[in-house]
């Protein structure tokens, strides 16, 4: 067969840009492209959901700091693909969905599969459009690659018609696949005016969104703070000023004078800006690659935005650290350990929490075992989905790789980014958290970790309910008017271990910290799982 294909050429634009594994689910539209994977070298992790290939891809995309990948045929497919596309671009997560799609040569005829692709993922994604002929694929490749990273991150949509898959390419449309544009600049009378506005504030922060909550962009964020003497704050959680992770911030932010937002959206974790969450009177200023969430910002609080700018977060960050090397650290240093302490802070009691229940542990009881795995290896990674065991999980736990739910607040992802995560770190510690509830959106995934040796430990905190929403009953309703968010205490361990992986059911906050162990060393893809008590996520505070 011909190796000048479009499929090939994807394959080699691939390539060439470092990709080396695509997170894929095969169908009718694709099947050029898994034949040249074959002469290509490129590694596919066959998962069983395609929702999941984009959660895989996300999560290697946040680990790794590379555009991640994921590949799905048409039509249902396609369809099935999209719904993940929502978390990946809250988190900021630069990565691309390649779908196949029907022939453009039968369009509008009533073709296999015939979707319109691109309207379907254009609201979830920063683009999405159809590469019609094979001379085209390569370079709307290296364009979703380009358009993924650029600004705020996040997916690109390309559908793939099956004949430009598989029609002739010319040798040399493969060939300009350099990124193209140059280096960005931050205007320097931008960085002046902002370190200047900062440096008079009495009460100055600096608010990071996701894309900086990433290993690379948590260094570089500190890397301002310590030149700056500003706190820099990271924020990803729909929990928002109430993340269990940030402790206490929520006291500190209501105090602070001058607030600016890099890459930070003005949205519903910062309360829109408004009393009491801020002050009445605090002033912003705002950095961010989209000019909509200047506007956006002006509408909520009109002329407290006092300066604005257009960069990408990152670039917006190293340029103020450079600018600040030459300031006065110093000048916040009291502030900067106020804020500092009131996020480290944690109730007392923490430590000593465990369950009122026989053959039931506290969330912390859960948790706090993992604690010593995670602090092994100086690039460990945690995951934790979303719901109230996540929230705990979030705030006793820590480690150089955080990977979470994001502001999308949803569930579901954690096997398939624990996958994910380790296809981009093959040799350390991965723990992903969990709740029994979310264990059932990708549980099959297990079986796809297991096929290609990837292991992790998953512990699922077991209350059999859906205890965020049944937490909402009862504070919004009452106790009679708890319904619908009741599941069996299922044994996942024994689902695990019935997929090829290790299972452990632990009832006895006393055999938690050895399960662990067992489980890290099993070298298998891991599930514990763990009956807690239904207990609601934590709130913070030092009142």
């Amino acid at each position: 067969m011909s190796k000048h294909r479009g499929a090939d050429a994807l394959i080699r634009v691939l390539r060439a840009r470092g990709v080396t594994q695509l997170f894929t689910v095969s169908g009718n539209h694709v099947m050029s492209v898994f034949d040249a994977a074959l002469d290509g070298g490129m590694g596919l992790v066959h998962a069983r959901h395609e929702a999941a290939t984009v959660h895989m891809a996300d999560a290697r995309s946040r680990v790794s700091g590379r555009v991640g990948v994921a590949l799905v045929t048409g039509g249902p497919g396609h369809a099935n693909a999209v719904s993940a596309l929502y978390t990946a671009r809250m988190a900021e997560a630069p990565l691309v969905l390649l779908s196949g799609h029907a022939p453009r040569s039968e369009r509008g005829m009533g073709a296999f599969q015939e979707m319109p692709q691109a309207d379907v993922a254009a609201p979830l994604a920063k683009a999405a459009w159809t590469c019609a002929a094979a001379d085209e694929v390569a370079r709307d490749v290296a364009r979703a690659m380009d358009i993924a990273c650029d600004g705020r991150p996040g997916p690109v949509s390309l559908s793939l018609a099956s004949d430009a898959l598989e029609a002739e390419a010319s040798a040399q449309s493969s060939a300009a696949v350099a990124k193209e544009g140059v280096s960005p600049i931050v205007d320097a009378r931008l960085i002046d005016a902002v370190v200047e506005r900062l440096q008079r504030a009495v009460r100055p922060l600096i608010l990071v969104g996701p894309a900086s909550m990433t290993r690379h962009g948590a260094r570089v964020a500190a890397a301002l703070d310590d030149a700056i003497g500003v706190p820099v704050v990271g924020m990803e959680s729909p929990r928002g000023i109430a993340d269990p992770a940030l402790g206490a911030f929520g006291e500190m932010l209501a105090q602070a004078d001058c607030v600016l937002l890099v890459g930070k959206r003005l949205d519903f974790t910062l309360r829109f800006g408004r009393p009491p969450a801020f002050s009445a009177d605090c002033a912003f200023l705002q950095i961010d690659a989209d000019a909509d969430e200047l506007l956006r910002t002006r509408r909520a609080v009109g002329d407290r935005l006092a300066i604005t700018g257009s960069a990408a977060a990152q670039t917006a960050l190293q340029a103020l650290a450079d600018h600040a090397s030459a300031s006065n650290p110093q000048r916040h240093a009291a502030w900067q350990r106020e804020v500092r302490a009131a996020i480290a802070f944690r109730p007392a009691g923490w430590g000593r929490a465990v369950s009122g229940d026989e053959g039931r542990l506290h969330p912390l009881e859960a948790l706090r075992p993992l604690q010593a795995l995670l602090d092994t290896h100086p690039e460990s990674v945690l995951i934790s989905d979303g719901g109230e065991f996540g929230q705990w999980a979030q705030a006793c736990l820590q480690a150089p790789h955080r990977v979470i739910n994001g502001m999308a607040g949803s569930i579901g992802s954690a096997l398939p980014y624990a996958v994910g995560a380790r296809c981009a770190l093959p040799d350390v510690p991965i723990v992903a958290t969990l709740g029994d509830g979310t264990f059932g959106f990708h549980a099959s995934e297990i079986d796809t970790a297991v096929r290609y040796r990837l292991p992790f430990i998953a512990v699922v905190g077991n209350d059999a309910r859906w205890n965020a929403e049944y937490q909402i009953q009862l504070r919004e309703y009452g106790k009679n008017r708890l319904v619908g968010c009741e599941l069996a205490p299922t044994r996942y361990d024994a689902v695990c271990a019935a997929f090829g992986g290790h299972g452990a059911l632990v009832t006895h906050g006393n055999d938690m910290a050895a399960a662990v162990n067992r489980a890290h060393a099993s070298a298998l893809p891991a599930c514990i799982n763990v009956m807690i008590d239904g207990v609601a996520a934590p709130r913070i505070t030092r009142a």
